[in-house]
């Protein structure tokens, strides 16, 4: 049951994606020139990912247990660390200069389409780098771990 329900939202994930346009790399491009010729109707998208989330989380949270679960994991981390930062910003970048995210872009894969490709490519590369990267947890990192 469990898988069939991951594949059920996946599918669904998937399916919004294509419908917003999210997996066209010049319609968030588009999005994304706020000072050229700006199109604003991704943000109609995330408002509306927004709420959705936002009602799911409180849904769960008034259940207290998940349906296909036996404890509820929301994650409860506040703190900003040079990781998170960096990430982020490096997400940033990316999807200014491709216009595609990681959800989208596996999207993209299911339609044949070049960018998807090239840009999973890339992304595997840079998981792959961070796992090669010591991690803040061992001690060895430049970076310092903050507890929350």
């Amino acid at each position: 049951m469990l898988v069939l329900s991951a594949f059920a939202a996946g599918l669904l994930l998937g399916l919004g994606l294509i419908v917003s346009q999210m997996v066209n790399p010049a319609k968030v491009l588009a999005f994304l020139d706020v000072a050229g010729a700006w199109d604003p109707s991704l943000a109609f998208v995330m408002v509306g990912a927004i709420a959705a989330s936002g009602i799911g989380y409180a849904v769960a949270k008034s259940r207290g247990v998940p349906v296909l679960d036996d404890r509820l994991d929301i994650p409860n981390r506040r703190d900003f660390d040079a990781r998170l930062i960096g990430g982020a910003a490096i997400f940033g970048v990316g999807w200014g200069l491709v216009g595609l995210c990681p959800g989208p872009a596996v999207t993209a894969l299911a339609l044949g389409l070049w960018q998807g490709l090239t840009f999973v490519v890339a992304m595997l590369g840079g998981m792959a780098l961070f796992a090669a990267l010591p991690s803040g947890k061992s001690g060895s990192s430049r970076f310092r771990e903050v507890d929350a």
